[in-house]
């Protein structure tokens, strides 16, 4: 891998250069950089980004490309990216993770050292971080700046950043519409252009193309202000309120098993049609979220986990349990026609990443008999047993169940409680066969 730089080919370097003569077999990721020329004759990936519905599907299909070229030819293989490899090159991260390729990456001059010296700040002393435009919302949330903002070449691009930065400014002082970023625009070419514009007009007076990118001085507030005050207001009660120092994770239990039955009230109470009932339950979330947030601090207090390692995990979790969404690439696809085969491949997924021997371990016994049995009927989707009891086989006649044992004198406790131990028999027995 070779960087062509952030401009023309002036700027490539001499063993990106050396490279390029001595390799037969080359491809660019894409002709529209000024320095592509450099790298011809070459195969490029253009045609990728036209056929693709997303820029991961694009990187991971040049990946797949690039893998099959240097298993069945003979010789090296040269692909060059824009600016450095090593700077917003997500091919890179990709063709590292290819098992039985040999990369080597020859390092460039990335647009990034040019944008140094235009705002001129040294990065390591201002502490500038480098973000993608296209995940600004996230990949700047909690940050103050300085930021330099990469791959701003699109209007709706622009126009999410100044949504998500807007959104960041404490309104209570008047708003701060006003204040200036700096557009960076073909840096190092001969038509180059510096310039400030307020963050309400950025995606109105900037032409966006692929060789823009914008640097923030200062963030108004992070992005993830609001969640960070209130991670910072939980860990002060904790430490300053009487109530809250008695706290254990156990003495909490009921007051999370509340707060989660009032935020199942409050959502059978929106209306989408009138939109009436989120403010409640906007209200109800928030209070179930200080329960998540307060068992956090514990767990830091005893040294096991913060709040930030939870949403990791659970960020990590939702993306290794949606193959079909977001890989693998080195392997076969998954796919997922309907919601049934998403929780076929769910159920699946975890029962190798939990190293359990069915679908039913895992389900806690100490559930309420009409929640058990809810949960056991929808294992029993994610395998594809239907129940042949004499009983409600949906999660939706489990209500009419109950009413009708509790009509006919029986115990309907009990008499739900055995209809998901049949079912779940059921389960067991359909895992062993599969075998």
């Amino acid at each position: 891998m070779v960087g062509l730089g952030p401009a023309g080919p002036e700027l490539i370097t001499g063993a990106a250069r050396q490279a390029i003569e001595r390799t037969r077999r080359r491809f660019v990721r894409t002709w529209r950089h000024p320095a592509a020329a450099a790298v011809d004759p070459a195969k490029s990936f253009d045609d990728l980004y036209d056929q693709a519905s997303s820029f991961e599907e694009v990187y991971r299909a040049i990946v797949d490309r690039l893998a099959a070229e240097a298993r069945n030819g003979v010789g090296d293989v040269l692909y060059a990216v824009p600016g450095s490899p090593l700077v917003a090159e997500r091919t890179v991260e990709l063709l590292r993770a290819v098992p039985d390729l040999e990369l080597e990456v020859l390092v460039g001059l990335s647009f990034a050292d040019l944008a140094w010296d235009r705002v001129g700040v040294d990065p390591l002393t201002a502490g500038v971080r480098l973000v993608d435009g296209r995940r600004f919302a996230i990949d700047a949330a909690g940050e103050r700046g300085p930021l330099l903002v990469a791959q701003c070449d699109a209007e709706h691009v622009l126009s999410d950043i100044k949504l998500a930065a807007l959104a960041a400014f404490d309104r209570s002082v008047g708003g701060r519409a006003d204040e200036k970023v700096i557009v960076l625009q073909r840096l190092g070419l001969p038509d180059e252009q510096v310039f400030e514009v307020a963050w309400s007009d950025l995606d109105h007076a900037v032409v966006p193309d692929h060789l823009t990118s914008l640097y923030v001085a200062e963030m108004g507030a992070p992005i993830a202000r609001e969640v960070a005050r209130f991670a910072d207001l939980t860990g002060e009660l904790r430490r300053r309120c009487p109530w809250d120092q008695e706290q254990t994770h156990r003495s909490l239990r009921g007051h999370l098993l509340e707060e989660t039955y009032e935020v199942l009230e409050a959502l059978d109470s929106v209306d989408p049609d009138s939109l009436s009932g989120y403010e409640e339950l906007e209200e109800e979330l928030g209070d179930l979220l200080y329960q998540i947030v307060f068992h956090s601090v514990l767990a830091a207090e005893a040294g096991q986990f913060t709040l930030a390692d939870v949403a990791r995990g659970i960020h990590d979790k939702l993306k290794s349990r949606h193959p079909h969404v977001f890989g693998p690439f080195d392997s076969d696809p998954v796919e997922a026609k309907d919601a049934d085969e998403v929780l076929v491949n769910w159920e699946a997924i975890k029962r190798e990443q939990k190293g359990r021997d069915s679908v039913m371990d895992g389900i806690p016994p100490g559930l309420p008999a009409l929640l058990f049995a809810d949960k056991v009927i929808h294992k029993a989707r994610s395998v594809g047993v239907v129940p042949d009891v004499d009983t409600a086989t949906v999660a939706g006649r489990l209500y009419e169940a109950v009413r009708d044992a509790q009509a006919a004198g029986l115990d309907a406790e009990s008499e739900l409680r055995e209809f998901a131990k049949a079912i779940g028999e059921q389960i067991r027995a359909s895992e062993i066969s599969s075998m």
